[in-house]
């Protein structure tokens, strides 16, 4: 039986920066999102977020409210359904730290607020799809 897997994204704010991690693995690899991944049993989404912040980019931060859920699904080349995933993207309050890649992250960056609501990033314009409506809601929740 398939059934969608719960995960996880950690929205980090700093002044006018969001963290971002380019994806090393699929679905959605080589492009830019929140750092994320699956809640591990037994663990709170807001500690899952936490931890693959922590793992992908090694900065600290305190967990803030749940911002929104998304489904991500992807596809094979028969239209059938290759991963399903429940996101819960989870707004985080930076502590500490400079992004440095790990774990499943290619690379990880602070990108400016204002280029990720364009699209604009320097590396590569190519974007996990609903980053910018995500990132909306952390703006909403950072901004009171």
């Amino acid at each position: 039986m398939n059934i969608p897997r719960l995960g996880v994204l950690a929205v980090t704010i700093r002044g006018d920066e969001v963290a971002l991690v380019q994806r090393r693995n699929p679905p959605a690899a080589g492009t830019w999102g929140f750092p994320g991944g699956k809640v591990e049993w037994g663990e709170t989404i807001f500690e899952a977020a936490l931890r693959e912040l922590h793992e992908e980019t090694g900065l600290l931060a305190d967990p803030g409210p749940v911002l929104t859920s998304l489904d991500a699904l992807s596809r094979d080349a028969a239209g059938k359904v290759a991963f399903h995933y429940h996101l819960i993207a989870v707004g985080c309050r930076w502590r500490a730290g400079e992004p440095l890649a790990a774990d499943d992250a290619m690379a990880a960056q602070w990108a400016r607020i204002e280029d990720v609501l364009a699209h604009r990033l320097p590396q590569s314009p190519a974007m996990v799809e609903g980053v910018d409506d995500v990132l909306r809601h952390a703006l909403a929740w950072a901004r009171g």
